[in-house]
């Protein structure tokens, strides 16, 4: 049975802990914290570049949803776009189960 990431991640978001915004995932990358790094379709190609250097850097698992920033933002429940998130603690997901994508 496979696991359904988008249902995993707004578990993440209900019942862990992520924060929401390229500065934030910028940081907890270059800091090494996070367990997984999400980025939307609507990121520029620089920035998704650079989130995507600094994950492998920090050895935390990168994943580019398949979704544009408002979709991002719809499934995790927010009134607002989302471009990059980043998950500090998965709570009851199981959203680090999933096999990310490798660095393009």
């Amino acid at each position: 049975m496979a696991i359904d990431f988008d249902k995993e991640l707004r578990r993440a978001v209900d019942t862990g802990k992520v924060e929401f915004g390229y500065r934030k995932a910028e940081k907890n990358a270059l800091t090494g914290k996070g367990k997984l790094l999400v980025v939307s379709t609507g990121l520029p190609k620089q920035r998704k570049e650079r989130l995507s250097h600094l994950a492998g850097l920090s050895g935390i698992p990168f994943h580019e949803a398949k979704k544009n920033p408002l979709n991002l933002g719809s499934l995790c429940g927010k009134p607002f776009p989302v471009t990059a998130m980043v998950v500090l603690e998965q709570g009851k997901s199981k959203v680090l189960s999933v096999k990310p994508q490798k660095k393009q």
